[in-house]
């Protein structure tokens, strides 16, 4: 069922079909949990885009309906998926070689921090209870060609997400290539963070006012789509 559109911004469907309108045509992407499983479930018209996960599967398909799903077909996440026509099964040590390799095009991740320099933190708050390790997304940053960030723009507490620099454990440092939050689409540049795209109801300082550093405006206008 599509989600019912807030105020401001996009829904979690919408950024995912927004990431993979960015996705070229025979791309292999890693998919993590969360949000970026969404995107599974959109493939531009005329692209093939082959969906990797790391515990084995090349060629993996949206989540199944609830009560449809296969018990032994799972993902990283262990949530239920699919297997597209052509999918290719295979241990979990040839599928971090694939990571590790840079034979994948594409990593799209969910994200705690993001800084202005590209860093990445989305695997602990370092609080005492929290995960003891941060896992395959490490291997995923450092092997992956490009890694894209889907995350809402703040926290349910009303903090910013990108931020001047990371609080939280790094996953990778400099690594991140573009955002996409309900608000906005945004690069990563030398410069810092760099407007792309303003999602529908946003204007820039709605969307500077809850980015805890500069937002530097697209060059010449700002679209929305």
């Amino acid at each position: 069922m599509s989600e019912t559109r807030s105020v401001r911004g996009r829904t979690r469907e919408e950024m995912a079909r927004r990431v993979a309108q960015d996705i070229a045509d025979g791309s292999y992407v890693n998919l993590g949990i969360g949000i970026p499983e969404l995107v599974a479930r959109f493939v531009p018209e005329g692209r093939e885009l082959v969906y990797h996960t790391e515990n084995g599967l090349l060629g993996m398909g949206p989540s199944p309906e609830p009560g449809d799903g296969d018990p032994e077909l799972i993902n990283a996440g262990k949530r239920h998926v699919t297997a597209n026509p052509g999918a290719a099964f295979f241990h979990q040590s040839d599928s971090f070689a694939m990571i590790r390799g840079g034979h994948l095009d594409l990593c799209v991740l969910g994200a705690l921090q993001v800084a202005q320099n590209g860093d990445l933190a989305n695997w602990s708050t370092g609080e005492p209870d929290a995960i003891p390790a941060v896992g395959g997304a490490m291997d995923l940053v450092a092997g992956v060609k490009a890694i894209y960030v889907i995350t809402q723009h703040c926290t349910k507490q009303g903090e910013p997400k990108l931020v001047e620099s990371c609080t939280y454990p790094l996953t990778g440092a400099g690594v991140v290539n573009r955002v996409y939050t309900d608000l906005a689409v945004i690069d990563i540049t030398r410069e810092g963070f760099r407007l792309v795209e303003l999602s529908p109801g946003v204007d820039f300082d709605f969307v500077q006012d809850r980015t805890a550093a500069p937002l530097l405006p697209v060059p010449e206008s700002c679209p929305t789509k």
